[in-house]
């Protein structure tokens, strides 16, 4: 969806439609962040396959996955439109090259803690889990390795 709504932008926001163009630019920026948002859930998953092996049973997993992977980006989206609904709209009205248009987040601030901030808190999460995932595989590498050499012995 990100993709179709991504390539649909320009030609919709040259309609020059208020309404239209505050939709996408809202669409736009909620699958953007509900593809960062999954792929947080993805390293989280990761994480309980390869390090919490055993005992890891979540009562509806994929429930709480989708309210996570669809709600925290809604409720963002939800946020800045109470706020200002108009901090959405079209990024360009440059004459000389109609197809520049793109609905898109006005407001700088907006899209550094709406975006920006989102994408950094998303990023240090699975970088959090790449890491304890790593140490978890060299762990049981180092514990594998040692009991060979015992059995060699």
């Amino acid at each position: 969806m990100l993709n179709m709504v991504f390539l649909t932008n320009s030609w919709l926001s040259s309609f020059n439609q208020p309404g239209l163009c505050i939709t996408m630019a809202m669409l736009l920026h909620y699958f953007l962040l509900a593809a960062f948002t999954w792929m947080c859930v993805e390293s989280v998953h990761f994480y309980l396959a390869l390090v919490k092996v055993f005992n890891v049973y979540v009562p509806k997993y994929i429930l709480k996955c989708c309210i996570a992977g669809w709600g925290m980006p809604a409720i963002v989206i939800i946020l800045v439109l109470i706020i200002n609904k108009n901090f959405y709209g079209n990024g360009s009205h440059s004459e000389s090259n109609p197809y520049s248009n793109f609905c898109w987040i006005q407001d700088n601030v907006v899209f550094y803690i709406s975006v920006v901030a989102y994408f950094f808190l998303m990023f240090l999460t699975n970088t959090a889990m790449f890491i304890t995932v790593l140490l978890q595989i060299h762990s049981v590498k180092t514990r594998t390795q040692k009991r060979s050499r015992s059995w060699k012995r």
